[in-house]
């Protein structure tokens, strides 16, 4: 069974910074891409991208948090990592972590979540 798990969130005043971690564990063979989703209070309905990367190392931002965030990878570790930076208190939110991992078949699996929550 594969797990990813979160840390890293928090309360930070705007304008401050964040690093969440994503590490993943279990029988894995390889990971291609990895990613951050986003959840905001009250929009229960649908995650939002922050930002994604495939094993080779290029990434995809959500136009929402482009230049403010930056997302790398530890492929020895099975780990990624989100720094995000200029936080504003519209990125509150659940960030979700998920992988497409191939573990005898090729599935995604995806983190419980953690709590970022930006102050004004």
């Amino acid at each position: 069974q594969v797990q990813l798990v979160e840390s890293g969130g928090g309360l930070v005043q705007a304008g401050g910074s964040l690093r969440l971690s994503c590490a993943a564990s279990g029988t894995i063979f390889s990971i291609d891409s990895m990613g951050w989703y986003r959840q905001a209070p009250g929009n229960q309905r649908e995650r939002e991208l922050v930002a994604t990367i495939t094993s080779s190392g290029n990434t995809n931002y959500g136009d929402s948090v482009r230049g403010r965030v930056t997302i790398s990878r530890d492929n020895t570790k099975n780990t990624v990592y989100l720094q995000m930076n200029s936080l504003k208190p519209e990125d509150t939110a659940v960030y979700y972590c998920h992988g497409w991992v191939v573990d005898g078949y090729r599935r995604i699996y995806w983190g419980q979540g953690t709590q970022v929550t930006v102050s004004s």
